[in-house]
């Protein structure tokens, strides 16, 4: 049924930031700097055109650029991925904006400031929706989505990553539902009070990383959390958690789970990805798994130079030579021309990614447990963007690929936003559910 296209797209140029900073995510891997280049109207089948336009194109994670703060992520025009005038330009109707924080210490004073810097993104969200020039539009149900689709408004809806802004409270979820936030994962990199993350997070005090599991999954905290999100209707996220934890939550929510922004590790081994196991049981289980156009999770690391061209790139600067994902450690490395070096050894090896490569990953998961259990979050704002989907205005282009591949209208709109609804839909309805048996 899927063919096997390359794009015949230009190589990136990777342009390395010295500067480690702990923004939004922290700790992550290289930007992308790619200038965007979305193909000519023209040259555009009427076909694709048309079943763009009547798909719900959703976008199921980005993070969140906040106004006139220095980022290493932003467009080459230092604005937001997502912008809302990108979105117009690329057809697509909605982005879950990540209310997402990096690793930080986990005392009162780094809760205060995690949960400081969640506010501000949710009110940086705010402020993008009450402008009437985005047209845009927060939506806090399944319906009020639909609703702004038909409007030709478009939806950011508020998603949360890493529990860190919990502190040791999961009833700061209620908080954060009441504020709009309807997607939650509980982990973004080193593990946390609630979860263990898939990346084990680096602490330069100690030259060693966490161990690699703290909770073996879930904590109490962690349980309890889900528990809670499920009550309240919201989407669990399960992207980031350790394979022991994100089983756990699949053998303990009530509702269908997404990953936000994951990608097959058969074809990229790198912890970050989900291994059969855990497509599997997303799939047994009526999840949907988003796939990123991130180049660290889309090399082929089947190449048998690859593993042993990266390790030499480590070895060579001094830095472990395990690794979770090509990019990592880098920021251990105190002379700046030296880490110019290594990221830029490490993004010649990985060479360049394409919209190619980025299907390869959707099809591995079509063609294991179903098109109903795909979809696209593109982690924009993060490091993410490859050769043809580098930023929303080239979400057309992805549509393209999708149609040359043998997927049908009716394919492309699940993959795009269809399957996410009925996710959302299904978290809505095991909460109204539960709340009936309660009231019994």
């Amino acid at each position: 049924m899927f063919t096997n296209i390359r794009s015949g797209l230009t190589a990136p140029v990777l342009l390395v930031s010295l500067i480690f900073m702990l923004t939004s995510c922290s700790q992550s891997d290289e930007p992308a700097d790619l200038e965007p280049a979305p193909i000519p109207e023209a040259e555009v089948p009427v076909s694709a055109q048309e079943i763009h336009a009547a798909a719900l194109v959703l976008d199921a994670h980005a993070d969140i650029e906040i106004p006139d703060k220095p980022s290493r992520y932003a467009g080459a025009d230092g604005l937001s991925r997502v912008a809302p005038d990108k979105m117009r330009a690329g057809g697509m109707d909605a982005v879950v904006m990540s209310v997402a924080v990096g690793p930080g210490p986990r005392t009162p004073e780094g809760y205060l400031a995690s949960r400081a810097l969640a506010d501000e993104k949710i009110a940086a969200v705010a402020a993008l929706a009450s402008d009437p020039a985005n047209n845009a539009v927060i939506p806090r149900t399944a319906d009020e989505l639909v609703a702004a689709h038909e409007a030709g408004k478009s939806a950011l809806i508020l998603g949360f990553q890493n529990a860190l802004i919990l502190g040791t409270d999961p009833s700061v979820i209620d908080d954060l539902y009441e504020q709009g936030v309807r997607v939650f994962a509980l982990t973004h990199m080193g593990h946390n009070d609630f979860a263990d993350s898939s990346r084990p997070l680096y602490v330069a005090e100690l030259g060693a990383r966490e161990a690699d599991a703290e909770h073996g999954g879930l904590s109490e905290l962690g349980i309890a959390a889900i528990e809670r999100i499920n009550a309240l209707g919201g989407i669990v996220d399960v992207s980031q958690l350790s394979k022991q934890a994100a089983l756990q939550v699949l053998e303990l929510s009530r509702a269908p789970v997404i990953a936000s922004h994951s990608n097959v590790r058969a074809l990229t081994d790198v912890s970050r990805n989900l291994s059969d196991e855990e497509i599997d049981r997303i799939g047994e289980t009526g999840g949907v798994i988003h796939v990123a156009p991130f180049r660290g999770y889309l090399f082929d690391s089947a190449d048998p130079e690859m593993d042993p061209n990266i390790r030499a790139a480590r070895r060579a600067v001094g830095i472990d030579e395990d690794y979770l994902y090509p990019f990592e450690l880098y920021w251990e490395i105190d002379d700046p021309q030296v880490q110019r070096e290594f990221l830029t050894s490490v993004s010649d090896i990985l060479g360049p990614a394409y919209l190619d490569d980025m299907l390869e990953h959707i099809d591995y998961i079509a063609q294991r447990i179903g098109v109903d259990h795909v979809g696209i979050g593109t982690d924009f704002n993060h490091g993410s963007g490859i050769e043809g989907f580098n930023d929303a205005s080239e979400a057309l282009n992805v549509t393209i690929e999708l149609i040359e591949r043998g997927y049908s209208a009716d394919d492309i709109g699940k993959i795009w936003g269809g399957n996410f609804l009925r996710v959302w839909r299904g978290a809505e309805a095991a909460a109204a559910q539960e709340a009936a048996v309660d009231a019994d």
